[in-house]
């Protein structure tokens, strides 16, 4: 029952933050670099913070650490859908609510190299993650996916956190992709969306991780990583300013250049990293270690033999422009 009255009290939040949004202009205008041609409200992603701190407060306050921190990076990405913020004042919001995270997740109790790698890592994926926003349903379906696989993995692999923490933030998901996985989005999720989303299934997969001792499950995150990795190896290449908007993701020239519709693009992405995630969840106590690796290994290798030869089909890795 709490699922249902959970289930109508996001779809009411949403529709309250669609008419603030409207009154405030908190909107998405398409550009040259945009990969949709309608005015859409921006923003509707923040309805996975409201998922997050349900559970706060119905667990008795969990996880204050992991909560504070997803405040903290969250308000300042919704900062940034409102009004520009600089670079440098979202870099550092971002490792100071990074630092919350690690303190919930006691990973200062590790060498110190070790946290430093781990939190250059994590601002990495946060980042990704937000740039891999750029289409109708794919953050919403991808981490619907994603969540559901820790779902699987905390009820059929190793125990390491309460189901309600899943079940309300892929009700969150749920109810966000009413929204946006269909042709015609009514909102995106916005940075705030993108980036919360993925702090939340980053401390998830990081509790996964060093309660189970297994790395093989950042892999969950495979076909935004191996995208994201090789789409700033190319940029590199073409000797571009990494950081500065494009249109060069695997996804974008699919939806740009191929013009296959967004849906589509976001339902193969969907598809793909399920039955990756599927294996990996039931390869993990059939295989050894090495051999676990060794199927990763090759399955990044032939995710990244794909990606260069659709690219190079529909987009010249020569080329400056991808407009």
């Amino acid at each position: 029952m709490i699922y249902l009255i959970l289930f109508a009290v996001f779809f009411l939040l949403i529709n309250v933050y669609f008419k603030i949004a409207a009154r405030f202009n908190i909107i998405d205008k398409p550009n040259a670099r945009s990969s949709h041609s309608a005015i859409t409200i921006r923003g509707g992603g923040i309805i996975f913070i409201n998922g997050a701190l349900a559970y706060f407060i119905l667990s008795e306050f969990q996880f204050p650490w992991f909560i504070a921190g997803l405040l903290l990076i969250s308000c300042i990405s919704l900062v940034d859908d409102i009004k520009t913020v600089s670079r440098s004042l979202r870099l550092i919001v971002q490792f100071a609510a990074v630092l919350l995270l690690f303190y919930q997740l006691n990973l200062f109790s590790f060498p110190w190299w070790i946290w430093i790698i781990t939190l250059v890592i994590t601002i990495g994926i946060i980042n990704a993650y937000n740039f891999m926003d750029g289409i109708n349903g794919i953050t919403g379906g991808y981490s619907l996916v994603v969540i559901t696989s820790l779902w699987l993995a905390n009820n059929y692999r190793f125990a390491f956190v309460d189901n309600q923490f899943i079940y309300f933030t892929g009700i969150a998901l749920l109810v966000f992709n009413v929204y946006n996985f269909r042709t015609k989005a009514r909102c995106f999720a916005g940075d705030v969306g993108s980036v919360s989303i993925a702090f939340i299934l980053i401390f998830l997969l990081a509790k996964l991780i060093l309660s189970s001792g297994n790395m093989v499950y950042l892999f969950f995150l495979t076909l935004y990583g191996v995208d994201s990795v090789l789409t700033i190896i190319h940029r590199i290449y073409l000797k571009e300013n990494i950081f500065k908007p494009h249109r060069k993701h695997f996804y974008q020239v699919l939806a740009n250049e191929a013009k296959i519709p967004h849906i589509n693009i976001s339902a193969g992405y969907t598809i793909l990293q399920t039955l990756i995630n599927v294996l990996i969840v039931f390869m993990i106590d059939s295989f050894s270690m090495a051999a676990q690796w060794i199927a990763i290994f090759l399955l990044v290798i032939i995710l990244s033999a794909s990606y260069i030869v659709f690219k190079r089909k529909y987009y010249g890795f020569a080329e400056k422009s991808c407009m």
